[in-house]
């Protein structure tokens, strides 16, 4: 279940996503209210758009069997899930700042770390599947952080 749904690139891209759209809304000084309904709204839109289009991409022909719409629209359904479930942790996180447990600025600051957080676990798990070694399972996590990393040093500099 998790490496179908959550450990996917679409769960990359949705921490990707989810980590701009908190940089470009912290930017513009919205209230942690307003950038989780802003996060909430573009990714289910993203995720629609990404099931729809994995839908087509799947219909038709695969090796020389039909694959009808129904199989095609699990298949993408089943293939997306992760961009949804990436965008949980930040989007809980801009909560506590929207129910005012936690400052605006604060909830914003930790939603992107945790989005650095996640997108090193989804590196890790992707190289701990290919059964390699800790050091360059590390390595793999680091990577795949420093995407997250980068939305930070954007925000930093933009604000």
């Amino acid at each position: 279940m998790l490496r179908a749904s959550f450990a996917t690139e679409a769960a990359v891209y949705g921490v990707i996503l989810v980590a701009g759209l908190e940089v470009v809304a912290g930017f513009s000084g919205k209230t942690s209210w307003s950038v989780f309904t802003t996060v909430i709204v573009t990714v289910v839109v993203f995720w629609a758009a990404h099931v729809y289009a994995g839908t087509l991409a799947h219909l038709g022909l695969d090796h020389e069997r039909v694959v009808g719409i129904g199989e095609a629209f699990r298949t993408s359904l089943r293939r997306s899930a992760g961009l949804l479930a990436s965008a949980l942790i930040p989007s809980l996180i801009l909560l506590l700042g929207a129910t005012d447990l936690v400052d605006d600025d604060t909830a914003l600051w930790v939603a992107l770390w945790s989005g650095v957080l996640v997108l090193a676990v989804l590196g890790w798990i992707a190289f701990v599947r290919r059964g390699a070694a800790w050091y360059v399972c590390l390595i793999g996590a680091v990577a795949t952080a420093s995407f997250g990393f980068m939305m930070i040093l954007a925000k930093a500099f933009i604000h």
